[in-house]
């Protein structure tokens, strides 16, 4: 959080305006939460974009709004899928002495027993939610997958008392599954069943 970066207010309006922004290198962003009313800025893509590389998207960034510096998570980033550019940030201005809920990203370490016999791994979710205080939010939750087999599965059931922060998410919320290939002769099998 040692990074500081300068934003300035914007008059909401046309969207010609934000086309200007935008052509100028800075994203159209608002802030709004702890002690804030809702208020549009603007900050540097470039500046955002260093930012974000160096600290990642679940850092606490301290903010120069007029001379007031503010506390805020990146609450949601608006993207254009064609450009690959941040076409709107949503800051959320938080309270460090409080507890906040965020989505992380799961990061699986380890090989798996059953991907290494010919099994294939499943994610079907990328982030977990938790509560942690705003100095304590991890950049991603580790999940070791070296002991899974073909067939098995791994749910925040399982994890939860590893894990060093409280997990939002439910007992069942599936992280990670490994399945048996399906090989070609049941794939022909198959399609010539269905015919």
């Amino acid at each position: 959080m040692s990074t500081v970066l300068s934003v300035t207010k914007r008059e909401t309006g046309h969207r010609s305006t934000l086309t200007q922004l935008r052509k100028g290198g800075a994203i159209p962003a608002v802030i709004y939460g702890y002690k804030l009313d809702s208020t549009p800025i603007s900050i540097s893509a470039k500046e955002f974009k260093k930012s974000i590389q160096k600290n990642g998207q679940n850092s606490v960034f301290s903010l120069d709004l007029e001379g007031k510096n503010v506390n805020v998570v990146v609450s949601e980033i608006q993207q254009c899928s064609l450009k690959d550019e941040v076409n709107h940030v949503d800051f959320l201005a938080i309270n460090m002495a409080e507890e906040l809920e965020a989505d992380v990203p799961i990061k699986l370490v380890g090989q798996s027993i059953g991907v290494s016999e010919g099994g294939i791994l499943m994610q079907p979710n990328l982030e977990l939610k938790i509560k942690v205080k705003p100095t304590e939010l991890p950049d991603s939750i580790e999940v070791d997958i070296s002991s899974l087999k073909v067939g098995e599965s791994l749910t925040v059931a399982e994890i939860r008392d590893q894990t060093p922060v409280e997990i939002i998410s439910e007992d069942d919320y599936l992280l990670v599954t490994i399945v048996a290939p399906v090989s070609v002769e049941e794939e022909v099998t198959d399609s010539v069943e269905e015919k």
